[in-house]
């Protein structure tokens, strides 16, 4: 058997080297069609351009890891049906199983290569792929802004729409302009026309707006409109660069810059925030109960501060991190604490509170407190479900490549004469199931309609029944040379269209 299982390895060794070159060639292409024209335009040089696409290599490799393991299954074991190999080792009396045993094992190992990739090694060039394009997205924004759509002007908050743009003479037509970097009020600016240019030192964007007016109002005030008229309005936008500043550390990361254990940590957070905006909605509850019985108050119930229980794989991360990396200085003790709190002085006696008719007025809590708390519980668990997505999807990409293992041995050994049909056709088939199934899942899991689990691990738990089930059949005939070829699907899926068929016409005539 050990002899059988190098034999086995050998042969999936060369196919999954060449599946995998060959798919992350073709997508790393298709990335380069669709960027390289508008990375060139900025005037940027050839090693930041080729940064660019090597940074998007990882992201690419995450997704052809598990389909090159299916194509090297189907293709190893398709051509070993076909040469009466799979024939002569059972008939030695080695079982499909004792088969799948190497290969399953290999499966395991791919599934765990890929979790370490994707968990440690994608977040950190995702995070710096985004820094990078942050940073050209701020050079020559000109080249960036496209007609009749809502463009942000970064590092700013204005967002521009204009109707036409020039990239050559900087002139824009009919334009909006909206800015939310007020704390305290929002401002929409419409102009008929205008100029956009760099400032002295290119650094500063300058626009020059004709004929328009400015629409202003405040959040805190929302009865008080101001509008403002004007011929000729100057704007200007702040470190704009021209040039290519690296200043990518400064970004802050999404769900797919983050590893599985920086998750956790900010789905126990949400967890957190979503209990305590229950608690706040019962505690505003009790007391309007209370208020309305005329019982007293009762005191703030004491916080429970949930202990954060991450799996032991984050502290074998974390231990493994403090050996690799320096140790962040701790910081010292403040040299001011807080004050204590301050205690209420009894009552003298024959103290009576006054009961006029302020006192007796019931008060209940304000309409806006109730909806807040609501909102907040359904902001903080709609943040813990989109983590849990990414999550469980790391997990089931990598799982993938077991469930690949299997259900490629299976169709190999069903259908010996494939051929090179069956690997094409046959692995674009399995992952395109798979594929689509994480898209759909994950957009249903987003928007709260189904658990993030059952979003993410439904393609790998059908194609691991399918699988296992065919594994079951395969192994109970006694030979894999017997047909074999695409025509058997055919007359199958006819078959069984007859069979519908039959069994629907006495429903009919009934």
């Amino acid at each position: 058997m050990r002899l059988l299982s190098r034999y086995l390895l050998r042969q999936l060794a060369a196919p999954f080297l060449f599946a995998l070159g060959a798919l992350t060639s073709l997508m790393l292409l298709s990335q380069v069609a669709k960027k390289f024209g508008a990375l060139v335009g900025k005037g940027l040089p050839w090693g930041v351009i080729a940064e660019v696409f090597a940074l998007s290599v990882p992201f690419i490799v995450a997704m052809t890891l598990p389909m090159a393991v299916l194509l090297a299954v189907l293709y190893a074991f398709s051509h070993l049906a076909a040469d009466n190999e799979i024939t002569a080792m059972r008939a030695s009396g080695i079982s499909v199983y004792q088969i799948l045993a190497p290969v399953l094992a290999w499966g395991v190992f791919m599934a765990a290569f890929n979790f370490v990739f994707v968990d440690q090694i994608l977040p950190e060039t995702n995070a710096q792929l985004r820094g990078l394009l942050i940073d050209i997205g701020r050079k020559k924004p000109t080249f960036e802004l496209r007609e009749q759509v809502i463009n942000e002007v970064p590092p700013s908050q204005y967002f521009l729409r204009a109707g036409r743009i020039d990239a050559a003479t900087g002139r824009l037509k009919d334009i909006t302009i909206y800015d939310l970097g007020g704390e305290s009020s929002r401002r929409i600016i419409y102009a008929d026309s205008g100029l956009m240019a760099y400032a002295e030192g290119q650094t500063d964007l300058s626009l020059r707006l004709y004929d328009g007016a400015i629409h202003q109002y405040r959040p805190s005030d929302p009865t008080a409109f101001q509008l403002t008229y004007y011929k000729v309005d100057d704007i200007r936008v702040k470190n704009v660069f021209d040039e290519l500043v690296r200043n990518s550390t400064e970004t802050v990361r999404g769900d797919r810059e983050m590893s599985t254990c920086e998750m956790l940590s900010v789905i126990h957070e949400a967890d957190s925030d979503e209990r305590q905006a229950a608690q706040e909605r019962a505690e505003l509850l009790r007391g309007d109960l209370r208020a309305l019985l005329a019982l007293p108050p009762l005191g703030p119930p004491p916080a429970a501060k949930a202990e954060e229980k991450l799996p032991g794989y984050c502290g074998w991360v974390n231990r493994l991190q403090e050996i690799l990396t320096p140790r962040t200085a701790e910081a010292q003790t403040p040299a001011q604490r807080p004050a204590p709190p301050r205690l209420a002085l009894p009552k003298a006696p024959g103290q009576v509170p006054a009961r006029g008719a302020a006192e007796r007025r019931i008060q209940l809590s304000n309409w806006s407190q109730v909806v807040t708390a609501t909102d907040r519980a359904k902001d903080a668990q709609r943040q813990a479900d989109r983590y849990w997505v990414e999550v469980h999807k790391k997990w089931a990409i990598s799982m993938a490549c077991i469930s690949f293992v299997i259900i490629g041995i299976v169709m190999a050994l069903r259908f010996p004469r494939g051929g090179i049909g069956l690997v094409i056709g046959g692995g674009l088939l399995v992952f395109s199931i798979h594929y689509v199934g994480l898209t759909a899942g994950e957009s249903l899991a987003d928007r709260g309609l189904v658990a993030p689990w059952a979003a993410m691990w439904s393609p790998n738990i059908v194609l691991t029944v399918i699988g296992l089930i065919g594994l079951v059949r395969v192994s109970r005939e006694s030979g894999s040379t017997r047909g074999g070829d695409f025509q058997e699907i055919f007359d199958a899926v006819r078959h069984l269209f007859r069979r519908l068929l039959r069994l629907k016409a006495p429903g009919e005539a009934g």
